[in-house]
């Protein structure tokens, strides 16, 4: 517990106490209905609600202390600390609250826009192989050895990413593993971690709609690496692990001045994937270095995951995890859920589930499937409202180049009408179709992937994109319960049932 008075001496801006200064703030929460006896309640203002309506609610629950940019109207016994700017504010109180678990712990942290989930994953199997306790944080959950905690974001915000790390800190955590997102970057809400390997993965298209231009997307990640070397470090052995055939990757080796460890398979690298098979349910290939030659086989496929296997291999070998671990490591880790999984219910073809939901991915994925030499490419696939709008036709002219019947769905529509953003995504699609070639509109994503399973032939793949692991489908009207793997083996079952 910390004091009032001893938060607000870590503040770097302007503050002002009103009231007691020497009451122990018990926990910090933004959220009223989390706030127990003690507690310091945070006044964020948000897009539709502003924080600060909720700040009776929140002293009736026990909170003795608010943080505000404006004098509330609230009982005299409640001590008010205002500041100009409540998230800078938490940037500095925050983790010294929770004594910088971020400074104790070894932290990897996992960036670019494909890739981060199944590149952390790799990691933390590699880490706990070697017997360390590994937490993970990232888009689908996060986990403190094998038990599983809900997330909400990739990158949580400062007051819950810091809670989460001194949780896993108590937990007795060696690593942690996050994946870090430009968001998190832009608005700082990795503040009070010091990081001590980053990856590079890959950079293309995504998140304008935040970030506005390509050149600010960079620059967002290219900050995991710069702050790898800022301000002195507790920790020793910075390393920067990054794939050296993405165009961009010049730009993030400008940013970092530590140790460099280079993944790739076109060019030359310290980690180079050379003899790449890739099947259907596995892949092999070798990797070939200054430091390592050794022959690895996979039960997971597709090109991305040789690059993901890469960068695990060299965060680890940062970490200096011996390199007969790591070899027998990566050669039993399984497929993340929603990650180019296959779903298999009895079927004579293939069905794919992938998050894929950029241009990027989505054309990794489906040349993935091409490399399996299927007989045809079935997708079904869409775009997610009040996101980026300018992706919509570039994804929808992927599909029609690299599937064989593209059909054009609702991803989560959010706030917007989902025929609308299936009209944009048309609009690529039948810009890009080759003469002859079919393509469906389906707005109802459950009847589209029964499309697809239902005219698919033996030796086809159905590829179902965009949402992965997600078990929800967010609509206008609320979010509802939405498995593309349960629908697409239903679909299965009740097909051979006809």
């Amino acid at each position: 517990m910390k004091t009032i008075k001893e938060l607000c001496k870590e503040i770097k801006g302007i503050y002002n106490i009103d009231g007691r200064d020497n009451t122990e703030i018990t926990g910090i929460s933004a959220d009223s209905r989390k706030i127990e006896k003690g507690f310091l309640f945070v006044c964020i203002a948000g897009v539709h609600v502003d924080g600060a309506t909720f700040a009776g609610q929140a002293v009736e629950k026990g909170a003795v202390a608010v943080l505000t940019n404006k004098h509330l109207d609230l009982p005299l016994e409640i001590t008010q600390i205002t500041v100009p700017d409540i998230h800078a504010a938490l940037e500095d109180i925050v983790p010294y609250f929770y004594d910088y678990p971020g400074k104790k712990m070894r932290m990897i942290g996992v960036t670019g826009t494909n890739g981060k989930t199944t590149t952390s994953h790799i990691i933390a199997h590699i880490l706990r192989e070697a017997g360390y306790h590994v937490g993970v944080i990232g888009t689908i959950h996060a986990l403190i050895d094998d038990k599983e905690l809900e997330i909400h974001n990739t990158t949580p915000d400062v007051v819950e990413l810091q809670a989460l790390l001194a949780l896993m800190c108590a937990e007795g955590m060696d690593y942690v593993v996050m994946e870090v997102s430009s968001h998190a970057l832009a608005l700082n809400r990795v503040a009070g971690i010091e990081y001590d390997t980053a990856v590079f993965t890959n950079l293309t298209q995504d998140h304008l709609d935040f970030h506005k231009s390509f050149e600010n997307y960079v620059a967002a990640k290219a900050k995991l690496f710069s702050g790898l070397t800022a301000e002195p470090p507790v920790k020793k052995n910075k390393t920067a692990v990054i794939n050296i055939d993405d165009p961009h990757a010049d730009e993030i080796l400008k940013a970092t001045s530590c140790k460099v460890l280079t993944y790739g398979v076109e060019k030359d690298a310290d980690l180079k994937g050379s003899n790449l098979q890739v099947g259907l349910k596995s892949s092999s290939f070798d990797v070939v270095g200054p430091f390592v030659s050794v022959s690895l086989h996979m039960h997971i496929t597709g090109l991305f995951n040789v690059y993901n296997t890469l960068a695990a291999i060299g965060a680890a070998h940062a970490e200096g995890v011996d390199t007969d671990v790591i070899d027998k490591a990566v050669q039993t880790f399984y497929s993340v859920p929603g990650r180019f999984e296959l779903v298999e219910a009895g079927q004579d073809f293939a069905i794919v589930v992938d998050y894929s939901h950029t241009p990027d991915s989505l054309e990794k994925a489906l040349t993935t499937a091409r490399a399996m030499k299927p007989n045809r490419i079935i997708t079904v696939f869409g775009c997610g409202g009040d996101r980026d709008r300018t992706k919509r036709p570039i994804m929808g002219g992927i599909a029609a180049q690299y599937a064989d019947i593209p059909i054009v769905t609702s991803d989560n529509p959010r706030s917007e009408d989902p025929e609308f953003i299936i009209s944009e995504v048309e609009g690529g699609v039948r810009a890009a179709l080759k003469e002859g070639q079919r393509h469906e509109v389906i707005v109802d994503r459950r009847q589209a992937i029964y499309k697809a399973i239902e005219i698919a032939e033996p030796g086809d793949i159905v590829l179902i994109a965009g949402k992965g692991h997600e078990t929800y489908q967010i609509l206008k009207d609320g979010t509802i319960h939405f498995d593309d793997r349960e629908v697409a083996r239903d679909a299965v079952r009740e097909l051979k049932e006809r």
